[in-house]
């Protein structure tokens, strides 16, 4: 039996380093939204931090990224920056991809 046990605990170890790894691409795609919704927004580089900061904030507030989407099209329409949802939800696919790249390297 402890080759199986061996396996399972392989299998279960693979999948806490994945859902870690997927928790810290989401968080550094996040911030990298911020950073680039600051930028429309010409914003000073305190207030950009700031900012990103409360991008990955508003992650947390349900699954899924609609309420980054609220929180990035509400705060560009209110700054007076012209976007719609299509532009955010292409950023958000951009930023995944440099947020996946930056912490592949990083390792």
């Amino acid at each position: 039996m402890t080759m199986f046990d061996d396996r399972e605990r392989a299998f279960e170890t693979k999948y806490a380093r994945d859902e870690e790894m997927q928790f810290r691409v989401t968080a550094r795609r996040n911030r990298l939204l911020g950073q680039w919704a600051a930028e429309q927004m010409k914003l000073t580089a305190e207030e950009t931090d700031a900012y990103a900061k409360a991008v990955v904030q508003a992650d947390f507030e349900e699954a899924g990224d609609e309420d980054v989407i609220r929180k990035l099209v509400s705060d560009l329409t209110a700054a007076g920056v012209e976007i719609d949802e299509v532009v955010v939800r292409e950023a958000i696919n951009d930023k995944f991809v440099e947020a996946r790249r930056q912490l592949m390297q990083a390792e």
